[in-house]
Order: C-alpha cells, then sequence, then structure tokens
C-alpha cells in the first residue's frame, strides 16, 4: 500500500479504482487489481 499526498493522480491510472472515506483517512481501494491500494492521511 502507497501512502500518498494526493489521490486524485493515482485513482486515474485504472478504471476499477474508488476513491473511498474510512475513520477520515482516505483511501484507493481496487477489487480487480489489489497493487493499487494506497491511504492518504
Amino acid at each position: 500500500m502507497k501512502i500518498k499526498n494526493s489521490l486524485k493522480s493515482l485513482k486515474a491510472r485504472d478504471r476499477n479504482n474508488r476513491v473511498v472515506r474510512r475513520k477520515g483517512r482516505v483511501y484507493v481501494i481496487n477489487k480487480q487489481n489489489p497493487r493499487y491500494k494506497a491511504r492518504q492521511g
């Protein structure tokens, strides 16, 4: 999992990426390809 300041660029890398807020943190998740996981905050 990558920890980034901006997740906007990571979201654009794959069609299945979703930006999700959980417990005050922002995550990028991808069910089809889990290597795109990322966290912010």
